[in-house]
């Protein structure tokens, strides 16, 4: 789950780690309220999506004015950048071409920057560690600078069971080139972020930049949090914050129903019960040159409404030409994947290939099912079969 950078703000700022003053807008008049409110003589009108790169990213109706974070030195600017930002679609390299709209603004205060630097803390599977990753480098696409310059970032794997230790932090430090007399303010800062990153179940948090001022502060200019969606039901505060304006409706309506979804670009919807067999899925089917078209996990002990739901959903892409079904029946039985195709099928008008594979618990009945339907269902022996059927009944109906 994301959060907008203003609510990645506030949390932080809970932590006792400072970040400027700002406030939310809706409308271009109560952004310039908030800029004469906040006094100053700069501010930074902020596009607020989710996705990064929004100062280096375009507004469909403006491709050749600017980004989606603008400065401004009076508040007849500011008004006038939020009225041009507010309703418009802003495409960034994280959003695809489709942009994203954007229906609010954050009014920030400026800062007297000396210093950019950059700083996360993330989950690293490959080594199941919580890891720091710090570059002198901020304000920049981290991918690039590991590209163009991978002596200027340090990787820093924390051991989880013993945790941010203080010696960490004066690595960072000694790293990111604190002045000495702030090395203790940088290290109290790590901590609280470090504790953030724990208390709320956190997947990522990313500063960048994080700066150090003309009067040596170290202040969080942006900040971006994910959260584990698996963690949401003990934190409740981050539930209350989410915004479902900003998510795909397929996987928003998934995560109601407690399945795995995930929308891609593809044209063949796959609906499978293992989160592992649902990449092997998807892998066979590019292998046999179709495309998936989502992710879809229904689990090992879904039902057969659930099934029903999930048949919904990937018929509700409009790119859906054809769906393959592949269930190995463990604590699934196949009987139950059977009834919840066959009902789906019926309840969407089903108008695209369809082939499935079963195996495993009550294969066979699964099987007598399906045939006794009557529906135009197409039976697979195993995972290569079922993709080349597939890909092949695609092909003949385009």
């Amino acid at each position: 789950m994301n959060i907008h950078e203003y609510q990645a703000k506030a949390i932080l700022s809970s932590y006792n780690i400072k970040t400027p003053k700002g406030k939310i807008a809706f409308n271009a008049d109560e952004a310039a309220k908030i800029a004469q409110d906040l006094g100053g003589k700069i501010w930074v009108v902020k596009s607020q999506i989710h996705a990064g790169g929004r100062g280096a990213g375009r507004f469909t109706n403006n491709p050749d004015g600017q980004g989606g974070v603008r400065i401004a030195r009076s508040n007849e600017e500011v008004k006038a950048h939020a009225a041009e930002m507010l309703g418009q679609v802003l495409v960034t390299k994280q959003t695809g071409p489709e942009g994203k709209k954007v229906k609010q603004v954050y009014i920030e205060e400026g800062c007297n920057i000396s210093r950019e630097l950059y700083l996360s803390i993330l989950i690293d599977r490959s080594n199941s560690n919580i890891t720091i990753i710090a570059s002198t480098e901020g304000g920049m696409d981290i991918e690039t600078v590991a590209k163009t310059s991978p002596e200027k970032i340090l990787t820093l794997p924390i051991d989880p069971v013993s945790g941010l230790k203080a010696f960490h932090s004066r690595k960072i430090s000694y790293l990111l080139g604190i002045p000495e007399n702030k090395i203790q303010n940088a290290s109290d800062m790590m901590s609280s972020l470090y504790k953030a990153f724990i208390d709320l179940d956190a997947s990522l948090i990313e500063i960048n930049p994080l700066v150090i001022t003309d009067d040596d502060e170290i202040v969080v200019l942006d900040a971006k949090m994910n959260f584990d969606d698996n963690a949401l039901y003990r934190q409740p505060k981050i539930i209350a914050i989410r915004d479902e304006d900003e998510e795909d409706p397929m996987e928003l309506e998934a995560s109601k129903h407690d399945l795995n979804y995930i929308k891609l670009d593809g044209s063949i919807g796959c609906m499978v019960n293992g989160a592992g067999l649902a990449m092997a899925t998807m892998d066979i089917i590019k292998l046999y040159g179709g495309q998936p078209a989502n992710f879809l996990d229904v689990g090992g002990s879904a039902d057969k409404e659930r099934v029903t739901t999930a048949f919904k959903i990937i018929l509700s892409d409009p790119n859906v030409e054809g769906i393959m079904v592949n269930i190995f029946g463990g604590i699934m039985r196949c009987d139950v994947i059977a009834e919840g195709v066959i009902a789906a099928a019926h309840e969407v008008e089903l108008n695209v290939p369809l082939v499935v594979r079963l195996e495993g618990t009550n294969v066979e009945l699964g099987q007598k099912i399906l045939i006794d339907s009557g529906l135009p269902i197409v039976s697979a022996d195993n995972l290569a079969d079922a993709a080349r059927k597939i890909v092949n009944e695609v092909a003949k109906a385009s």
